[in-house]
């Protein structure tokens, strides 16, 4: 095989979360080990990958004005932004059989909650769409993820719908589990919950978009090649996690679904989002392309 002339096209913004589980799947990149790489006449296409840490509503909201060439976003958001990005069939955080959880200061069931305030961590986030699918008579309140459960424990809310590691912290957070959504999910459709995606703005057209699929893939091996100098690069954005726990949130949203969603994770993907859209919840998507 001869070696071919890289040429340098610069770089490409990729927004993530500045969350362990993300920090682990961009370690590839971080190392300077991946690039996006498209082969083509006159020798091999190359862009470095840069970095833009935000919030994950944050995210949704860059989104909705197509700023990033490729961005993760909350699969509830998606069908605000399907016009302009497709969904890639890496980077995906399923929840399988697992995900938000829902808390409050004393234990109740969910249906105790019906018109109670309940904190969400973003209007957009997967889990205020799960929270309306299975329980529609609630007002949400947004509130920032991390302070989800202070507003709890000081009766701001009635409850509060808990994501990233405070699904691992709550019981040392002074707060009581009511109801995990992955797991009533996964109990009632027998599928993994979609909710959070990479996606890649259709503007780079199909070639660069899934080479950039492609790339993230193999950032990801490579974090799993390099597990241990992966998983302390990420628990610098761990909030509260030591090294087991670290590892142990990692697995939960890094996993073969997250190399690749395959059919069971779209179908997973594509319920959702119907169920979403019937419920009046988000517009209907239509064919659903996942590069």
């Amino acid at each position: 095989m001869t070696e071919q002339t890289i040429l340098d096209q610069g770089a490409l913004t990729f927004g993530h979360s500045p969350d362990p589980d993300d920090a682990y799947m961009f370690y590839g990149f971080h190392k300077d080990a991946v690039h996006v790489e498209v082969p083509s006449e006159d020798g091999l296409r190359r862009w470095k990958v840069e970095h833009v840490l935000e919030d994950i509503q944050s995210l949704n909201e860059r989104a909705l004005r197509a700023e990033l060439p490729i961005t993760a976003i909350s699969a509830h958001a998606y069908p605000h932004v399907a016009k302009d990005y497709w969904v890639m069939k890496t980077g995906v955080s399923m929840g399988d059989g697992y995900g938000p959880i829902v808390v409050a200061r004393e234990s109740c069931d969910l249906q105790d909650l019906r018109g109670k305030r309940i904190a969400i961590p973003g209007e957009m986030t997967t889990a205020n769409l799960v929270m309306k699918l299975f329980l529609p008579d609630h007002e949400p309140v947004p509130v920032f993820f991390d302070q989800i459960q202070e507003a709890v424990r000081e009766g701001k809310v009635d409850a509060g719908v808990l994501i990233h590691e405070g699904q691992l912290t709550y019981k040392t957070d002074g707060v009581k589990l009511v109801a995990d959504l992955g797991v009533m999910w996964k109990e009632q459709t027998g599928l993994p919950l979609p909710l959070g995606l990479d996606v890649v703005r259709k503007d780079l057209g199909r070639p660069v978009a899934e080479a950039a699929s492609t790339a993230l893939q193999d950032s990801i091996r490579y974090a799993r090649a390099n597990q241990a100098a992966a998983i302390e690069y990420a628990l610098e954005y761990g909030r509260g996690l030591d090294t087991e726990l670290g590892d142990r949130f990692v697995g939960m949203y890094v996993n073969d679904w997250t190399i690749d969603m395959g059919e069971a994770g779209a179908a997973a993907l594509r319920l959702l989002l119907d169920r979403g859209a019937k419920a009046g919840l988000v517009p209907s998507v239509g064919e659903l392309t996942i590069l």
